[in-house]
This record gives C-alpha cells, structure tokens and sequence, in this order.
C-alpha cells in the first residue's frame, strides 16, 4: 500500500475535473481527497502501488473533455490506512495560478435534455453542465467556484444543488447550474422573436460574450436594410447555420473546417460560397466566401431549431466600436438598428467576439479559445504585460512558461475600445495573479498602445519592433528560439529608421534580428489616405517604376480624376505627405486598382482579399521579379536583397487585356515564386533551413499556400502561425516572447 499527493496543473477547473478524479478513484479501489486550490488541482490517493501507478497515468490520458492538463507532479508519502475517497473545499493558499477554462459549446448531451419533453429543462436557454456552457465570459476570479462569478446571484433549487453536490452527477459542481426555476431567464417569450425575424426584421440577441444583430441571410432587403443601420459598407457579416448540413449547403468545406464547426470552441469558418447558396447578395459583397458557425449556446440552438433557416449573426456593434455586452449600453448604442432585443438577465463579466478560422489560419482568436495560455520557450523571469499594436488589438500577460493573448479588442482608434482595452488588462491581471514587472510595446510612438504603455509607472519598458515580433511570435508559438529567416509581409510596422516597413526579409530569433532585405520602397502618397484610397499605391508604384509621369491606366479611366491623378504622381515623388514604405499590403493594394477591383476601401485589407477572391487558381504563369542588392530606404543600415518588383507592376500594365482574374493569379504566384527564391537564398548563405512566414498579407489563403509550397520544393522547413493570427493579433504574444528571451540573455533586468 503507498499514498502519494499529486498536483495537476493546467485548465482543470470548471471543467469536470474533481469529479473525473473521483469516479476514477472509485474505479481503482483507492482512497483519498481532491480539491481546487490557487494552482490548479491538489489529491492524494492511497491504495495498491499498481492502481496508483495506473491512477496517476490516466489523470492526464483521459482527462475530461474540456480539460487541458499541462502538467502531474507526484510525491510519495507514508499511508494512512485511511478509507473512502472526498472530494474537500476549494482553498487559497497564495496567487492565483490555474488558468481559466474557454466558454464551450453545448455538449449533446445537454442538447438530448434541451428537446426532450420529458426533461425538466426541456426548451431552457441555459441548460449546462461540466462539459459545456459559459466560463471566461461569466468568470470573476479565481478558483472557479460559483460567488466568483456572474452566476452568484441566482440561488439554485434544491434539485439543482442536489445534482450540484453529487459527484456521480454530470453537473457536480457546474458553476452555471440552473433551471427554469432558479436560474437565468429571457426577456420575452421566444416565439416572439422568432416570429420577428421570419418576418424579416432585425433582433438583438444577447449570447455568452455579447449581442448580435440576427436577421435572415436568405431576405436581401432584411440583410440590406441591417447593413444601412450599422454603416457597414461592405465587410461580410457571419452566417450562423442551424446543422452541419445547412452548413454544407452554404460552404464547400474540407473534413478538418467541418470539425472545427462541430468542435467546443465552434468559431465562424470561412469558405467558398457553393453555387445557389441561400444567401443574400448583401451577406457579403464582393467576396467568394461566406463565414459560417454553428449554434454554440442553448439559445442559438433554440432560436435556428425554431426560425428553420439560417441567419445573419453579426457582432452587436456600429461598426468600429466594440461589441456591446451590458444590457443598458446595448439598448443605447443598438436602438437605431435593432427592431427587437431578445435579453436575458445573466449578466456577462468579460465582452467576447466570435472566433474567426480561414483554412488553416487564425484570423481572429477569441470566444472559444480565450483564455487558454500559449506557452513560452523562454520562461518570463518576471512578471510581463505586453500592450501589441494598434490594430486587431490584443494584450498578453506572462509569468513562468505561461503567456495569456487576450480576446480580440478590435482597432484601437476611438475612446470606447481604449477603454475596453483597459479594463481586459486589469482584469487579466487579476484572473491569474500577475503583477507586471516588465511592459513591452510596439516602437510606433502614435500607438494609442504604446502611448498607454509608455504612461505606466514603476515598470520596466521594453520597445519591441513590429516585424520582429511577428517573427517572434511564430518562432515561440512553435516553442522555437531560433534563429530563423522570416519573410513578414504586412501593411504598416514602424521601423527603426521611422519608414514604414512591410515587406520585411529578417533573420533572427527571440532575443534579436536583422533586416536582410525588403521590398522595393516606394512612396505612400498622403499617407493614411493611400491607405483607404488603393489608387493612389497604382500611382506611387507606376511613378517608382517609370521614373517620371505615368499615364493613368485604362483600367481606371473613369474612376479617379485626371487632375487628382497628376496631384499624386506629384506626391509620389516625394515630400513630406508621402513617407516611404516597403508595405507588401500596399503593393497588393495597388495590383487590386489597376485590375480594377477597387480604388477605395470601406475596411482594412479588403482591396487585397477581393483580389485573392477573383484570382483563378488554376494558372500557373509569373511575372518577373529581380532580386539585387541595395541600400536600405533610410541612411544607417546595412544592404540587403531587394525585391524589385517595378518590373512586376509595368508587366502586369502590359497584361490587363488578359483579364482580372489571370492577372490576379500571376501576381500572386510571382509573390510566392519570389518569396521563396529570396528566402532560400538568405538561407543558404546564413547556413539556416527554418522559414517564418508571418504578417497580415499571410492571411491570404492563396498567397501562403503557394508559398508554403515553394519553400518546402527547395527543401527548407516552414513555420506559419498555427494557434494564433498571422495578423496583428499575434504581435503581443511575440513581444512577450522578445522580453522573456531579453531578460533571460541579460539584456534587461532580471529583477525589479
């Protein structure tokens, strides 16, 4: 007979854990306790050496559904000869250091209980058990026991507290436990709502992390009239499909996206549109693809179970601000669109948008996946906050091997996402006890991050640049130190030499890097406004490429005034109002202009997406690239390889006749043929086989595929950001990982 105490550390609270430990206790014949504690999960178990050895294996191999267990450590200490097995009271013992688990999509078997009549929660919108239903966004502190969260204010039943209480029960210690009788209710009768949208109006419906705004995807003048009242232009709104199989009437989707359809975190996935979808033409203008979820709380399923259709299920929000997640506050900012609000009275603590996945990239990681943490390859010595950039804003807290990225905040451009910002961080700090020590943010000093950053005090600061930390955070998601030669291709990053850098050749690792090459500067003319306005990147191009006055391209005659043509050549030449940029998203920009896709943008990145969207990717031809060595755009580097992609750019003028979509094709192969030669090259000469392939203009499905194939044909091995965006959603993370591994080689303090 031996005894041994255990600590499980990972996401095993809220999740079913205790009681796991327990039935698997009872199955060996053994004896002890288990409880929750600051950490995570403390045991000791008592019985035959071998049915301990064999308790001890399986605390992780058959772990329950929602877990995550990240580590067992064990310890051998002298038997008690006591009996039975208890399942004790929650202690805190010091910081809170047991991650909490993401929000999980109904299980079936709540599901089963959800339509079956004869179930006491037959038809109740907040059916949960251990498996499923609301952590993060209901979670105040930690451990995760009901008075520290939103459900504190609901006293359960005796026949909930009953099944509460009872570890044999699949809903023992389900901190949302409720029923008819005791727990959250609607603000309406269902049908209400349901009769409102078949008749084609728009409802607000309150869900784990927010509102949507939900009408019919298949009534054009539902979807039209939606889009008017948010001023939303033209970015496509997601489809929220009632099964599987009004899924794949909508989407063509491969075995790996209809899993992460049916998986717990149930993001919206993005695929091509199938021929006759029932969509409105409004659902997403411009785009091949539609973003389809499935329904992820008993509500949804209630509500498409009832509708019979899908819907639009887009974030509760005028466009540009964040989600809208408290009751009154919704009212206010959704009155104008919404024609009805379908609430309930469980108040949400933390705001969550959507998920978003397109093929095997990350475009938005949040409700579903948040707050799981991403380890560190290089323990944070110290306890850091990173702030990450300034658009798809995410924070990252770190201590030990742990790295927590937030949810998706959005474009930190107005007041109210600021403040959003704000509070997520405090709230961060609180859940899992860190105390920053170290805050990194991004070099550009207009970032309303940085600037934040920068107001904090008693800390030390660290400035991370915006393309190493796209480098880093691949490297470190992959737990990679490196170095590596990274080919990041974004839109915007400040460099050190205060241009804007976007077509960036790195070698590096964690702890540094070096600028290797770049795309070929060119002027951004007006500068924010070549961003809203991809024309002009057509005629800053054309004026690097002919070195004079270009004419302005047939393509479009009729789009852009001659006189306001002739004032950008000007600016494009140079001037204060025209910085120089290497931006790979502005090149990308200006080849959707002068293929006519579009002259200006309503969102960021669209010109680039609608020229991916006409691309036909059954050809196969290139334009020229050359490859030289050059001088950096700004005094104080050292030369690098240049990708002279003029010659690209007057190819494609000469090529318009073949048509958008061949053009669109030819580009991108080019981009991805010239990636690859320019990277084999650089490693090569560096003695590296590691390729990073990070930045926003990844996001391109295309793009990376072909890329990626590229580089494995020259043999060289590839990393992608795989768990987390290639976008600016990743940059804190790779701060963090850039502090972690400053700290460790002594580059910054290792103590306070």
């Amino acid at each position: 007979m031996i005894r041994v105490r255990a600590r499980v550390e990972g996401t095993v609270q809220g999740v079913g854990f205790r009681p796991f430990v327990h039935r698997l206790a009872g199955e060996l014949d053994l004896s002890g306790w288990v409880l929750n504690d600051e950490r995570g999960v403390l045991l000791e178990v008592e019985g035959e050496a071998g049915s301990v050895d064999s308790f001890i294996r399986r605390l992780a191999a058959d772990a329950p559904p929602l877990a995550a267990v990240e580590s067992v450590t064990a310890e051998e200490l002298a038997a008690t000869g006591d009996r039975g097995f208890a399942i004790v009271a929650s202690e805190r013992g010091g910081p809170a250091d047991a991650p909490v688990s993401p929000d999980g999509a109904t299980c079936d078997d709540c599901l089963r209980e959800l339509f079956d009549p004869a179930d006491r929660r037959y038809r109740y919108p907040f059916i949960n058990c251990t498996n499923c239903g609301p952590r993060f966004t209901i979670v105040r502190g930690v451990p995760y026991d009901r008075p520290l969260t939103t459900m504190a204010g609901f006293e359960m039943c005796e026949a909930c507290r009953a099944e509460y209480e009872n570890p044999d029960d699949r809903r023992f210690h389900a901190q949302p436990n409720a029923c008819p009788e005791c727990g959250p209710s609607l603000s309406m009768p269902l049908p209400s709502a349901v009769d409102a949208l078949r008749a084609g109006r728009i409802v607000a419906v309150k869900g784990l992390g927010g509102y949507h705004l939900a009408c019919r995807c298949d009534d054009e003048t539902a979807v039209a009239s939606l889009r008017g009242r948010k001023h939303r232009e033209d970015k496509p709104f997601a489809l929220m499909a009632p099964d599987l199989e009004a899924a794949r009437s909508l989407v063509d989707l491969t075995p790996a996206e209809e899993a992460l359809l049916i998986g717990r975190a149930r993001p919206i996935v993005v695929a091509r549109r199938r021929p006759g979808a029932a969509a409105a033409g409004s659902v997403a203008p411009g785009s091949p693809d539609l973003g389809v979820m499935l329904p992820y709380t008993p509500l949804h399923h209630l509500l498409l179970h009832d509708v019979g259709r899908t819907l639009v299920m887009t974030s509760g929000n005028v466009s540009d601000e964040p989600i809208a997640y408290e009751d009154e506050d919704a009212v206010e900012r959704l009155g104008g669109i919404a024609d009805l609000f379908l609430m309930h009275d469980r108040p949400i603590h933390m705001r969550t948008d959507d998920s978003v996945v397109r093929g095997r990239v990350v475009l938005r990681r949040s409700r579903g996946y948040v707050p799981d943490s991403t380890a560190l390859p290089v323990e944070a010595a110290r306890p850091m906050l990173a702030y990450g950039a300034e658009l798809k804003s995410t924070f990252c807290a770190a201590k030990g091997r742990r790295a927590w990225v937030s949810h998706h905040i959005g474009d930190l451009e107005n007041w109210e996402t600021l403040r959003s910002f704000r509070g997520g961080i405090a709230h961060f700090e609180r859940l899992f006890s860190v105390e920053p020590e170290i805050v990194a943010h991004d070099l550009h000093p207009d970032y309303l991050s940085t600037k934040d950053a920068l107001e904090r005090e008693g800390v030390d600061h660290v400035g991370v640049q915006h393309h190493h930390a796209h480098l880093a955070a691949c490297l470190a998601e992959h737990g990679e130190h490196g170095p590596a030669v990274g080919a990041i291709f974004d839109g915007t990053g400040y460099g050190p030499d205060r241009t804007i850098w976007g077509g960036e050749l790195l070698v590096g690792g964690l702890a540094g890097f070096e600028r290797v090459g770049w795309l070929w500067p060119v002027r951004l003319p007006g500068g924010a406004r070549a961003i809203k306005e991809p024309w002009r990147m057509a005629c800053a191009w054309l004026t690097a490429a002919t070195e004079g006055d270009p004419a302005m391209p047939a393509s479009l005659a009729g789009r852009v005034e001659p006189e306001r043509w002739a004032q950008v050549a000007a600016l494009s030449r140079g001037g204060p109002a025209s910085p120089v940029t290497t931006s790979m998203g502005r090149l990308f920009d200006a080849v959707a202009a002068l293929c006519g896709v579009r002259t200006a943008v309503n969102y960021e990145g669209q010109a680039a997406a609608e020229l991916e969207g006409i691309a036909d990717r059954s050809e196969r031809g290139t334009y020229p690239v050359p490859l030289c060595s050059g001088e950096p755009p700004a005094p104080g580097g050292a030369p690098g390889l240049v990708l002279d992609t003029r010659e690209t750019v007057l190819a494609i003028l000469r090529d318009l006749s073949a048509g958008p979509a061949l053009v669109s094709a030819r580009f991108h192969n080019t981009v991805a043929a010239s990636t690859a030669i320019a990277c084999a090259r650089v490693a090569a000469a560096r003695g590296l086989d590691t390729v990073v392939l990070s930045g926003g203009v990844f996001q391109n499905r295309l793009l990376l595929e072909r890329t990626v194939a590229a580089l494995e044909d020259a043999g060289l091995r590839v990393l992608v950001p795989e768990r987390l965006p290639p976008n600016d959603g990743g940059i804190s993370y790779g701060q963090a990982a850039v502090a972690a591994a400053l700290t460790a080689e002594g580059a910054l303090p290792s103590t306070g």
